[in-house]
Formats: C-alpha cells, sequence, structure tokens
C-alpha cells in the first residue's frame, strides 16, 4: 500500500520544500515517489498545497490526488483545499497554534506539533517546516531522519546553505518531540504497517 500525503499553507512557510525534501528522502530509501505543488496567484501569502505520494512499488497515482489519508498543515489558510480531500480517520500533523483552528478535522487523528517554537529553538522560526518534517519521520517511519537531512541539504539552493545547520537541529527536535509525547511509529506508512505482524 501506499503513503499519500498532503501539505498545505502559505507560500513562504516552506511547504514545497517538505513536499521536495520528504519525496526526495523516500527516493534515497528506494521508494517510489510521485510529487506534485499547486501554487496560489503569489510567491508569498498566497495558497501553498503539495502532494506526495510513496509506495514499496510503481505508483499509479494521478498527480491530482482526489484523497488522501495523511496531511500535514502549516496554516488554518486554505486549509479547504486540504480537509474535505481527507478520507475518514486520516492522520493530520498541525502546528499547534493553528490546530484548533482547522475545520473537517473531526473524525481524523490530529496531532498538535509545535513546529514554530521548535524552529525558534532550533535557531530559526522559519525553519518550523523542517521540525514538521521531523514529527512526521518519527510519527510514521515514511523515511527516515538521516535521508531526510541529506535530502534537505541537498535541496537548498546555494544562497541558503548556511540554514543547513539549523534546520538539520529543527528536523532532529521534531522527532525529538514525538518521543518525548510516546508517539514513535504511533501511525505507521501503510507500506510498513503491512509488514507488521497482527
Amino acid at each position: 500500500m501506499e503513503l499519500d500525503l498532503f501539505v498545505s499553507g502559505i507560500g513562504g512557510q516552506g511547504v514545497q520544500l517538505i513536499g521536495k525534501t520528504i519525496a526526495l528522502a523516500a527516493l534515497r530509501e528506494d521508494r517510489h515517489v510521485m510529487f506534485s505543488g499547486e501554487f496560489g496567484g503569489h510567491m508569498r501569502g498566497g495558497s501553498s498545497v503539495v502532494t506526495v505520494v510513496i509506495g514499496p512499488d510503481p505508483v499509479r497515482a494521478l498527480p491530482n490526488l482526489p484523497s488522501a489519508g495523511t496531511a500535514i498543515a502549516m496554516s488554518h489558510s486554505f486549509w479547504e483545499k486540504v480537509g474535505p480531500r481527507l478520507r475518514p480517520g486520516s492522520l493530520i500533523l498541525a502546528e499547534e497554534t493553528i490546530a484548533d483552528a482547522l475545520p473537517d478535522t473531526e473524525g481524523h487523528i490530529l496531532v498538535r506539533v509545535p513546529a514554530l517554537a521548535l524552529g525558534t529553538r532550533a535557531g530559526n522560526r522559519l525553519s518550523a517546516s523542517m521540525a514538521m518534517m521531523g514529527a512526521f519521520s518519527e510519527l510514521t517511519g515514511a523515511i527516515g531522519l538521516q535521508s531526510l537531512e541529506e535530502a534537505m541539504t541537498e535541496q537548498l539552493p546555494p544562497y541558503r546553505k548556511q540554514h543547513a545547520g539549523t534546520n538539520a537541529s529543527a528536523i532532529a527536535l521534531g522527532a525529538e518531540h514525538i518521543r518525548a509525547e510516546g508517539l514513535s511509529g504511533r501511525h505507521p506508512a501503510p507500506y510498513l504497517a503491512e509488514s507488521i505482524p497482527a
């Protein structure tokens, strides 16, 4: 089975970077991947939505998924593009400051992540997206933390390479938060769950 993921937020929050980094990390682990990004009318401040599908076999999903079982919400703005498309019982990782403002979360598993606070603790509030990726990795096991860190470093343009260390710290803090909450591996990616004995 495949893990299908929506990431939503506002342009400038690192939504596209989250999707690209998760996709590249999965490729590094020999998974099959489909990635698609949608932008609003503005580079910053407009809607930003990413779709990622990861599986053990070639992915046959449409680039524009009608539904998904996992979502990352960096902002409540533009959530209407994602929320109604989640299947019942989906996993939602939400920045804790906006989690209560998200509509359409009833019947889903909502995990609050203090991504902004963790990014700030790592050294840059803008690294919140990296903290969210670390939390996603620790919660689902979909990709390893080392693969995430390597993919993140590869994705950074030359003029942002100085942020690699801060981003790596934020990824680690996101994973650490999930461990501290006792949620490590609590919601395994479907292709991992298949191999877990009943």
